[in-house]
């Protein structure tokens, strides 16, 4: 399936470079389409635009915005679905989903540009007290918000950064993933198609090493927003400067599974955690933790799922799961399963990869040690690690660089209570998978997982906007 080639979107113009980038299908290798290759200048410009830019929109104007461009999203789900496959290689059940999580994302932030987002204090509750109120108001920020996205989650990954730009009245420039950018122009498109003046939002395509610093240092960046990996973000963190960062980093996320849990729902939660989006989520299972009584049991039923979760040409309306971005990431996660089992893991199913297909693979028997699940592999990949005693399994938990996200399977409260209490991560799920989230709900971790920021449309909300006090006579009633 062969897309249009494709333009940047800087001022409202569709900006062509004779130097291009092939969007490649990870599939069939061939081309999807191409987006320019920006230059310095290129970024320079679009921030030039977006700082004379002084939006004007009221809430009632924002909110209309958003919510035409869920709808618009609802409309061309098939299209959107379509392009998500071709150019990530996720499969068809995972793009259209994608898609619906796109137009949640737009109607949250809707729904969220109407809301008074004031506080009033009375100043008459101390001795030392004045008949005065103080009052609080959001603004947006001074300058432009800078952002960067990754390639898992083609056009979500970008809403979750444009939808509470555009419901606080900000501007915004985006550099999507070079392997992912059609969905980011299309969404861009969508948008101004819902009257979203494009001076609010710009997209510039092109190879980072080129471009990414003048994201993070030019003059008119006031707030730089990041999803990725930990490395890319540390160096963000040390380059950028003066600014404000929400940074949204990796995981190493735990399912977490006790002796008193169903079993069999434990096992379902695993699979899907562990091999919707090919695993390719920072809030993906990838650690199993069973008890040590019950794992022999656990493995037998997460294997049989394993084996029936079908995977092939991601445009195969019955595939459970397509590639993983490229054939370099299939083969490192190739890589760390052979050297765990070098190590002593057994590999129980899967482990089979044709080019940037990598079947969903299971692993018992490995521990915590081993670099398949020290490090963040970002795959469709299960490993099981054995624990005997609570305390074991919050300390391996703990044991990582990450703390993102997690889930538990048991039905008991007190080690419920526990592990929120003692899991250095930044939320827990009660029998269901790390990721569990509304798009609406505050997101992110701590540790190499983020800064503790959070995402999700509120807390985004929040990020992207200063906060200001005034005060006013007010007589004690």
């Amino acid at each position: 399936m062969e897309f249009a080639s494709e333009a940047m979107r800087i001022g409202g113009e569709h900006i062509k470079r004779d130097r291009v980038i092939e969007v490649l299908n990870p599939y069939t290798g061939g081309c999807v389409g191409t987006v320019p290759k920006a230059e310095v200048d290129d970024v320079r410009r679009a921030f030039d635009i977006a700082l004379a830019f002084k939006p004007r929109l009221t809430r009632y104007e924002r909110h209309s915005i958003l919510l035409k461009a869920a709808e618009l999203v609802v409309a061309r789900a098939e299209e959107i679905s379509l392009l998500i496959t071709a150019e990530s290689g996720l499969c068809r059940k995972d793009s259209r989903y994608e898609a619906g999580r796109v137009r949640d994302v737009l109607a949250f932030a809707a729904n969220a540009a109407l809301e008074d987002d004031g506080q009033i204090f009375s100043c008459d509750i101390t001795p030392h007290g004045r008949e005065r109120r103080v009052y609080t108001q959001r603004e947006p920020l001074l300058g432009v918000i800078s952002a960067i996205t990754p390639f898992n989650h083609p056009m979500n990954q970008v809403a979750h950064k444009v939808a509470p730009s555009i419901a606080t009245g900000n501007r915004m420039v985006l550099k999507p993933s070079e392997k992912v950018p059609l969905s980011a122009l299309l969404l861009a498109d969508i948008l101004y198609e819902a009257g979203l003046p494009p001076q609010m939002f710009q997209v510039v395509t092109g190879d980072p090493a080129e471009i990414a610093d003048e994201m993070l240092t030019n003059p008119a960046v006031d707030l730089v927003t990041f999803t990725g990996g930990a490395a890319i973000g540390k160096h963000i963190a040390l380059r950028a400067g003066y600014r404000r960062m929400v940074l949204e980093l990796g995981g190493n996320d735990p399912l977490i599974v006790m002796d008193d849990a169903d079993l069999e729902e434990a096992a379902s939660l695993a699979a899907a955690g562990s091999y919707k989006n090919s695993g390719q989520r920072c809030t993906a299972v990838k650690r199993i933790l069973v008890q040590e009584s019950v794992a022999d049991r656990f493995v037998e039923i997460l294997a049989e799922k394993t084996r029936r979760w079908s995977h092939g040409d991601p445009m195969d309306e019955s595939m459970d799961m397509g590639t993983v971005i490229d054939e370099a990431a299939a083969k490192l996660f190739e890589a760390r399963v052979d050297d765990a089992i070098f190590m002593g893991a057994q590999l129980v199913a899967g482990h089979q990869r044709r080019g940037a297909l990598y079947s969903p693979t299971l692993l018992d028997h490995v521990l915590p040690g081993m670099e398949l699940v020290r490090e963040e592999t970002f795959g469709p990949v299960s490993p099981v690690l054995r624990f005997r005693t609570l305390d074991e399994a919050v300390e391996i938990v703990n044991g990582t660089a990450f703390g993102l996200s997690s889930g538990v399977c048991t039905n008991r409260l007190d080690v419920i209570t526990r592990l929120v209490n003692e899991l250095h991560v930044g939320s827990v799920n009660v029998r269901e998978v790390p990721g569990y989230r509304l798009e609406l709900t505050p997101f992110g971790g701590i540790k190499d997982s983020g800064l503790g920021y959070k995402e999700g449309v509120q807390e985004a909300m929040k990020s992207f906007t200063n906060l200001k006090t005034y005060s006013l006579p007010w007589p004690a009633a």
